[in-house]
């Protein structure tokens, strides 16, 4: 069987990176995707009060999301740190304690969602006329939670080691059956909004079987045996100690998000729907950013695993260039066209006045967010994950609340949420680069000179 590992540490960098990012790239859209087809089915079929409730919860579904994805972004840097330095033995056995801690958490995280629901939903303040349907739509997308643990571990160790292709085909799955189950279950058999869960979580069980199927049978470096699963306690504090801060630092984002939100459902439904339709939107044009960013921390780990410092400088000039490009590209359509894109969603003309503004008001600003992605990914791709969550939930949250709170008492408007959202990025972005600029690189020198 041909190897779908990839080694960075040499070759043209450019190249390197693009076909690392690429499969990322499509992958994010096809998530992307998936979530939009559930707006648009809810929106279309079902109606707007439904979209609010699918809206009131996508802040808290990111929160669980995030989660496991800064997870899989910190364990994937570890791995991909031992298969740069061909430190295949302790890479075999970080794979299988991360997989086996993934299954446990993901288990354990989806029973307690589905208690916490009521509380979740109290903390964004859902609207009364929201909340039944909002109510029966989480608790059962919840139950998905320990499917979501489990397939981003598992794509991350795939990304890790250079494959970021298989990945793509078992998303790109899995989300052609979320498709086909949205539009059975709420079209033809008019489940409402337990329609668009249910086929969520049949969706992810899917990807999973998928990916797991792969590493069982594999031959390549990243193969996983069943009998060897086991939670090495050495390993899990070097893997926890990477991961934990990754995943924290996205929990963190999306909590500071659902105050946001409080924010949102205040100016009523059409917002909320409208808005809501925005951040559908904005998925798809953030994932140049996205992709870019955890192509970057797998090209910075393996390199650092290496110790070839000026191939990650080089990798870092060469993101920047990629990411100004790609923004442009999907950014520019979506300023322009920005009410026909919302109008995919919801048809309500108050909806889109909303979401119209907050797209022309972010877009120009996306180049922002891709610098703090480059940066704090390569942060986090020498083993500094925990000053990566520092610089990102400072900018993220702290600047970002903090111009909310002051902007929003001075001037009770909704243009002050949408102006938000550069502020956390610009933030971000300064505070990323003085690290990498100011630490970094002098550790770099010293390296390079033959210091410790």
């Amino acid at each position: 069987m041909k190897a779908g590992s990839r080694d960075l540490t040499h070759g043209n960098i450019v190249r390197q990176i693009l076909i690392i990012a690429f499969p990322i790239l499509f992958a994010q859209v096809f998530q992307s995707l998936c979530n939009s087809v559930d707006s648009i089915v809810v929106g279309n079929f079902v109606g707007t009060t439904a979209l609010a409730a699918v809206t009131a919860c996508s802040d808290i579904a990111r929160l669980l999301v995030g989660f496991f994805t800064g997870m899989s972004v910190g364990f994937g840097v570890l791995f991909s740190q031992h298969f740069g330095a061909k430190d295949y033995k302790n890479l075999h056995d970080a794979i299988h304690t991360a997989l086996l801690f993934s299954i446990i958490l993901g288990a354990a995280m989806a029973v307690a969602g589905i208690f916490l629901t009521p509380l979740l939903l109290e903390l964004v303040k859902c609207p009364q006329d929201v909340y039944p349907e909002a109510l029966q739509y989480l608790r059962i997308y919840l139950i998905g939670v320990f499917f979501t643990s489990v397939y981003n571990i598992a794509s991350g160790v795939l990304r890790a080691v250079g494959d970021s292709r298989t990945p793509l085909y078992y998303l790109a799955a899995a989300c052609g059956l979320n498709i086909v189950l949205d539009l059975l279950l709420v079209a033809v058999f008019h489940m409402g909004v337990r329609g668009v869960a249910i086929a969520t979580i049949f969706s992810q069980c899917m990807a999973v079987f998928l990916i797991f199927r792969n590493m069982l049978t594999t031959k390549d470096v990243y193969k996983v045996s069943l009998d060897e699963l086991r939670l090495d306690k050495i390993i899990l504090r070097k893997v926890l100690k990477l991961g934990l801060p990754a995943a924290v630092q996205n929990s963190l984002i999306t909590f500071s998000n659902l105050f946001i939100q409080r924010y949102i459902n205040s100016f009523g439904a059409s917002a909320m729907a409208g808005i809501g339709a925005a951040k559908k939107v904005d998925k798809y044009v953030s994932t140049v950013a996205g992709a870019i960013g955890l192509a970057t921390a797998v090209f910075v780990a393996q390199n650092v695993g290496a110790r070839k410092f000026d191939r990650v400088r080089k990798g870092i000039l060469s993101t920047m260039a990629i990411s100004l490009t790609g923004i442009a590209l999907v950014g520019l359509p979506a300023y322009f066209f920005a009410p026909w894109l919302i109008r995919i969603f919801t048809s309500d003309a108050e909806s889109i006045q909303f979401g119209e503004a907050m797209i022309r008001t972010i877009v120009p600003f996306y180049y922002a967010q891709a610098l703090h992605r480059i940066f704090s990914n390569t942060v986090r791709g020498y083993g500094h994950s925990g000053i990566a969550m520092i610089t990102t939930a400072v900018g993220m949250i702290l600047c970002r609340q903090a111009y909310l709170i002051t902007a929003m008492h001075l001037h009770y408007n909704v243009q002050n949420i949408y102006i938000s959202y550069p502020v956390g990025w610009i933030c971000s972005a300064a505070l990323s680069i003085a690290f990498y600029l100011l630490i970094l690189r002098k550790n770099n020198r010293r390296m390079l000179a033959g210091g410790t």
